[in-house]
């Protein structure tokens, strides 16, 4: 399988490491770039056959990976036009919908994909929704290939707004915890080093005893002891709403979306 990507951005260069380290030889990856530093840096680290000329490669691919800026998708799908019908179309354009990628390419099986940022660091989070034309072999195909930078879904397309509001922007609301539990721990007296790497830490193990199967209600049960400390902490975040707090923000997150796609 020879995959191509438009776009070379930090997006595109998360999943070439992945793809490159866990599924195919760097010398089957293809990339396009309009910027000469960009396709410079790429072929040096990953040793992937960059260029800023995709039509070197349009008859070579078999799947082709969209990862441009939304303001330039249209401009460089019909740059590709002639892309032929059996390619695989992968995009990761934010709010762009399948139905924009099918008024150029309305033979072609199509899936978009709405990634976050922690794919960088292989533990990324993504829903996948394919039009009807993708058969078993392609979805599987590309939920390997997410599966090398994280883990991946398979929803409804309706859906990826909420996808947007909850995955999308959970790390940046990860984050303001993760600072806000060090700086608790720096008001309690811990060097701040210290503090960032316990809270980093603790967020880390806890979300992977959820993935392992634990509910978060049941975990939470087995370290809040009668009258404990914990239980003490626990009591403070609800009288200060932090658990509706944090329901609203993916519902902001997941309105914004919508209406910046409308």
């Amino acid at each position: 399988m020879n995959i191509g990507f438009i776009g070379g951005g930090a997006l595109a260069e998360a999943l070439i490491k992945g793809i490159a380290e866990k599924i195919i030889d760097a010398e089957k990856i293809f990339v396009c770039d309009f910027d000469q530093t960009r396709v410079d840096h790429l072929n040096r680290t990953y040793h992937v056959n960059a260029t800023l000329d995709a039509e070197s490669f349009l008859d070579k691919i078999d799947l082709l990976i969209l990862a441009v800026k939304p303001k330039d998708a249209v401009d460089a799908l019909h740059g590709i036009a002639r892309l032929d019908r059996k390619t695989l179309i992968i995009s990761v354009v934010a709010g762009f919908p399948i139905s924009s990628i099918e008024v150029v390419f309305p033979e072609h099986a199509i899936i978009r994909v709405m990634p976050n940022v922690a794919i960088a660091v292989g533990e990324g989070m993504a829903a996948i929704a394919p039009n009807a034309r993708v058969d078993a072999d392609q979805l599987d195909t590309i939920k390997r290939i997410w599966e090398s930078v994280g883990r991946c879904v398979v929803l409804d397309e309706k859906l990826m707004d909420a996808v947007t509001g909850l995955s999308g922007s959970g790390p940046a609301f990860a984050f303001l915890m993760i600072d806000a539990l060090s700086d608790g721990g720096v008001a309690a007296g811990l060097p701040r080093g210290v503090a960032m790497e316990l809270a980093a830490q603790t967020v880390l193990g806890a979300a992977k005893m959820v993935l392992e199967g634990g509910h978060p209600d049941v975990l939470r049960d087995r370290v809040t002891s009668p009258a404990g400390t914990t239980i003490e902490g626990v009591r403070v975040l609800e009288e200060a709403a932090v658990r509706s707090a944090f329901i609203e923000a993916v519902v902001a997150a997941a309105e914004k979306s919508a209406a910046l796609r409308q």
